[in-house]
């Protein structure tokens, strides 16, 4: 592929991430995708082979990109499984502060596609959830959690759970509440002296 065209790829791929955040998969059109991204219907048609493949690779690349930011709010922790839990929920608290803040794309489209889990996009969530809860899982086991994917799993339930009640109440409370059980839970999970 060429890089004009890997470009324009990219430029679709952007566009439409922007109005699938916004809007849901299923209010944004073909067209809107391409007026966005500044090409014509049939350069979008050139690149993939309908809406639903586009979501696909939308979270594919957002999922490589998110990865890289969980890396960058606990990479450099140092200490156990506590400051490793403070340290996600206070960069969730901050991200979630944001004006344009509307929770994880993952969640609201797996949400929003509930009835089709054979979905490009559905899938993608998926993966995606799955890789950070793995990714987790180890940080946490790295740091001493005597169970770490059990904790991993059960922080995992704490964040969407939270992500999903901020967003219905329009309170980041949630976050934080949710950053309080995970350390709790933290505690039970890791060994004393």
């Amino acid at each position: 592929m060429t890089i004009q065209r890997a470009d324009t790829k990219q430029k679709i791929l952007r566009a439409a991430y922007e109005l699938f955040y916004r809007q849901g998969i299923s209010r944004v059109s073909v067209d809107a995708i391409a007026a966005r991204a500044g090409v014509t219907k049939r350069t979008v048609y050139y690149h993939f082979a309908s809406k639903d493949e586009i979501a696909g690779g939308v979270l594919d690349v957002q999922h490589l990109l998110l990865m890289q930011q969980f890396e960058g709010w606990v990479g450099g922790v140092s200490g156990g499984v506590t400051e490793i839990l403070s340290a996600l929920f206070d960069k969730l608290e901050a991200w979630s502060e944001r004006p344009d803040w509307l929770g994880s794309g993952f969640s609201r489209i797996a949400a929003e596609l509930a009835d089709m889990p054979g979905h490009p996009a559905r899938q993608a969530a998926k993966r995606h959830k799955g890789a950070v809860e793995a990714w987790l899982a180890e940080r946490l086991g790295d740091a001493g959690a005597v169970a770490p994917e059990q904790l991993a799993r059960q922080v995992m339930v704490l964040i969407e759970g939270a992500m999903g009640l901020a967003l219905i109440h329009n309170d980041r409370g949630y976050i934080t509440a949710a950053g309080h059980a995970a350390r709790s839970v933290a505690q039970v999970n890791t060994p004393t002296g």
